[in-house]
């Protein structure tokens, strides 16, 4: 269960910067994105309060932030035409192979 709750956590870890961006792209929607990019950060750090209190911190946290991370530059890809090359997909990948091996290593 509290796996679930760490990758809702790293989840609305995606969401604040997403929402600071949409915020410096939609300057007339200034404080709506900026509150729903707070608000996914408030939610973001209680979730993983509660996901690492039977997780170990370290593999906790490096869940949290590498899948915020990846989310983030996947959403960043397609939303906000950052640029793609298979380079940085690889890169990412290695990302995620950290990820799971330091689950599978927690059991």
């Amino acid at each position: 269960m509290n796996w679930l709750i760490l990758i809702l956590a790293a989840f609305f870890e995606i969401g604040w910067p997403v929402g600071f961006k949409m915020s410096s792209l939609h300057p007339e929607k200034f404080g709506l994105y900026i509150a729903l990019g707070s608000l996914s950060m408030l939610l973001s750090g209680v979730l993983f309060y509660f996901a690492q209190k039977t997780i170990p911190i370290g593999t906790a946290y490096i869940v949290w932030t590498g899948l915020g991370a990846i989310g983030t530059f996947v959403i960043g890809i397609w939303l906000f035409g950052d640029t793609f090359s298979a380079l940085k997909m690889f890169f990412a990948l290695l990302i995620l192979v950290g990820i799971v091996g330091m689950e599978v290593c927690s059991r």
